[in-house]
């Protein structure tokens, strides 16, 4: 499947490893011409413009749109697969007021920031795609670990559909994936986490989380290029009446309709 023409200028956003790698890996094999970002210095991913910005900051945001807007002439695609959590476990006692200000910089603002830089470049042109990475932590939080990222996401969640709503009119189609666990460097550090807070094995902090999801119906997690496929296909022009849609990859654990 090819993106929405061979000259497709995509920014995604978070792109060196993880899911954000798979990511830029899957746009550049469809066709699309990228430029990623990270806040350090990654292993270069072959065709795509790596731009070194630290994007929980506006002076970051304003460094990668510039170079988008500068090196690329634009873009046609926008997806925010930056996020993740850094805080620790213990509940929400053991969250400060600089945990909570990381995870909404990283998880909501980042987001807020670029589209308010890149998006009326598309509205001028009537064309363009935005696509926001959640989490299912929105609507299914793990009380011990997870609180501040939950709220993150369920805030980017609803900025996402309420954006769609101001900008499908003007020729701009915003949709949401909403990822569960997913087999990535950031879980098992997230595990390390979790382990470290409270003790035992990382199998024990593994069934934690597995415990607090209620889960996996399909018996594993997916893997970054399972929800890079989906991501891809909502910015193709396959995709191109689907718009203000939240689409779930997370193997069955939400189970509620």
């Amino acid at each position: 499947m090819r993106l929405s023409s061979p000259a497709s200028v995509s920014l995604l956003v978070g792109g060196t490893k993880g899911l954000g790698r798979a990511t830029v890996m899957r746009f550049l094999q469809g066709g699309a011409r990228v430029i990623t970002a990270a806040r350090s210095d990654a292993e270069p991913i072959a065709g795509a413009i790596f731009v070194r910005a630290d994007l929980t900051t506006p002076d970051g945001s304003h460094a990668l749109a510039n170079a988008a807007l500068d090196r690329m002439g634009g873009i046609d695609i926008l997806a925010h697969v930056v996020g993740g959590s850094g805080s620790p476990g213990g509940g929400f006692v053991a969250l400060t007021d600089e945990h909570w200000l990381a995870e909404m910089n990283l998880n909501l603002l980042a987001a807020v920031r670029l589209d308010r830089l890149l998006v009326p470049q598309m509205i001028d042109r009537r064309a363009g795609t935005v696509v926001h990475v959640t989490s299912i932590q929105s609507i299914l939080p793990l009380q011990e670990s997870t609180t501040a990222y939950a709220a993150a996401k369920g805030a980017l969640r609803t900025y996402s559909k309420s954006i769609s709503k101001e900008l499908g009119p003007k020729g701009v189609r915003v949709n949401s994936v909403s990822p569960g666990w997913i087999n990535t460097e950031a879980a098992t550090d997230f595990l390390e986490r979790l382990q470290a807070a409270n003790g035992g094995k990382i199998e024990e902090a593994r069934q934690l989380v597995l415990d607090g999801l209620g889960g996996i119906p399909i018996g594993r997690a997916a893997e970054p290029h399972e929800v890079a496929d989906l991501i891809a296909y909502l910015a193709s022009d396959r995709a191109a009446a689907i718009h203000g849609a939240e689409f779930i990859i997370d193997g069955g654990a939400v189970r509620t309709v």
